[in-house]
């Protein structure tokens, strides 16, 4: 066991090698209050002072921790964390209502008095309004397009939530595009298409968020088609937004694609600047704090594209000033700013999710692909899932071999080449790879 004075001394210089790796404020927030407790052979015992703190070091900073005792000493460590008397369970409840939500239920609603009107948005916005306010009588279907953090969800909330207040009577169902998928796939492999039948296709109004997941799926696109048509005919209302314009969602049936454009297509674009500001002024007040105009400014001039973004930034400048009482500053808001860009990074793509996407598209299982069944459609839904997994991880082929249950490399070999000919050579099946790719990056 070291000497509790040593171990005070080797964490003192891992904390010095620790503070070049991350930001100032991290630093002082997470892990200046670390108390060394101990080391016993590789066994390294590390205390705060509650739950809270726990927990974000756990989560945050072990991996950096370790990598760091590993170059200080030459060897790794394993590390436990204690915490002091953790705070009350109602402390805990405050702390994170606090640091989390933005009004007392939670994250603020979806409605139209809470959605910044700018330039980039206005024609969605007042096409939503105008929807809201007539539905199945003013635009059907009103399709909302957009790259993902600037609002369709939102105002497809905000719709129903608007319908639900004027008429309450009415049947009103929002549905995400994969999650339409998954539940037809339940109710054929329960012998209940009826009820789902039944459920869609007697809606007053339909509301489906992201539903260029649907393209390439032909029993979804069969039945969302059926849908389509029931509800059009019937003069009910449809409300669909996707992270592009239905010409582009390549995967997509043409009979959709029209049907899609029968009505209006609305694109949210990026927020100019004054946009920008006044999100995250809305944000700061619905948080109760001040927000002063330079970093205001300073936000909005660094984080451009996305609102999920401004507003994150906006939120983890809040716990910096619960946590550690740090006002609202420069400072804070460039801690915020990195911390957000990085968490917001994509998460490397799994390979099952990979391969879970291809396999609904050719409507097999994950198992069957990973198989070695050889028929037709499995077999070519292995060589796609193989292309994809190689496109967008960067993994060697023979790493890419072993995940398919320890293929060799000529075979994944062979499958990149197939896949890239039949590539060349169709059309259409390039578009089905291209959708398939952006599906997966944007999921």
């Amino acid at each position: 066991m070291h000497s509790l004075r040593s171990f005070d001394e080797l964490f003192s210089v891992v904390c010095e090698y620790l503070r070049g790796k991350v930001s100032e404020i991290n630093y002082t927030l997470w892990v200046k209050d670390i108390i060394p407790v101990g080391m016993e052979g590789k066994s390294v015992r590390l205390r705060v002072t509650n739950k809270f703190k726990k927990n974000i070091v756990e989560e945050k900073y072990i991996p950096l921790l370790l990598q760091t005792f590993e170059e200080v000493l030459g060897f790794p460590v394993d590390i436990s964390v204690e915490c002091d008397e953790e705070i009350s369970s109602s402390n805990v409840i405050r702390l994170s209502n606090e640091l989390f939500e933005s009004t007392p239920s939670g994250d603020y609603e979806f409605t139209f008095d809470t959605f910044i009107v700018g330039s980039s948005n206005k024609f969605a916005y007042a096409a939503s309004i105008a929807v809201a306010s007539n539905p199945g009588g003013a635009y059907n279907p009103l399709f909302i397009y957009g790259a993902s953090g600037l609002g369709k969800t939102h105002l497809l909330n905000a719709i129903k939530n608007e319908i639900t207040k004027t008429l309450p009577n009415k049947n009103l169902l929002l549905v995400k595009g994969d999650n339409f998928t998954n539940e037809l796939i339940q109710h054929i492999q329960s012998g209940s298409t009826a009820r789902f039948h039944e459920k869609y296709r007697t809606a007053d109004a339909l509301l489906m968020d992201d539903v260029q997941f649907i393209g390439g799926k032909e029993s979804t696109m069969e039945e969302f088609f059926h849908t389509f048509n029931t509800l059009y005919q019937d003069g009910k209302q449809i409300i669909l937004t996707s992270d592009r314009p239905p010409k582009e969602i390549k995967t997509l049936e043409d009979r959709l694609r029209t049907r899609f454009e029968w009505g209006l297509l609305a694109d949210v674009q990026i927020p100019d600047f004054e946009t920008r500001i006044a999100i995250i002024r809305r944000k700061a007040e619905l948080l109760q704090i001040e927000m002063p105009d330079d970093v205001a400014e300073y936000i909005a001039n660094r984080i451009k594209n996305n609102i999920r973004q401004l507003e994150g930034t906006v939120k983890r400048i809040k716990a910096y000033k619960l946590i550690q009482g740090i006002p609202p500053s420069i400072i804070s808001a460039q801690s915020s700013i990195k911390d957000i860009l990085n968490d917001s990074q994509p998460v490397p793509v799994t390979i099952e999710k990979i391969i879970s996407e291809v396999g609904r598209m050719y409507n097999v299982s994950a198992a069957e692909i990973k198989s070695n069944k050889r028929n037709s459609n499995i077999s070519n839904a292995r060589q796609v899932s193989m292309y994809i997994v190689r496109e967008i991880t960067q993994i060697s082929m023979s790493l890419v071999g072993e995940e398919f249950g320890g293929r060799d490399h000529s075979t994944v070999v062979y499958a990149m080449q197939q896949v890239e000919k039949n590539m060349k050579k169709d059309p259409r099946f390039k578009e089905m790879i291209s959708d398939i790719l952006n599906n997966i990056r944007n999921a």
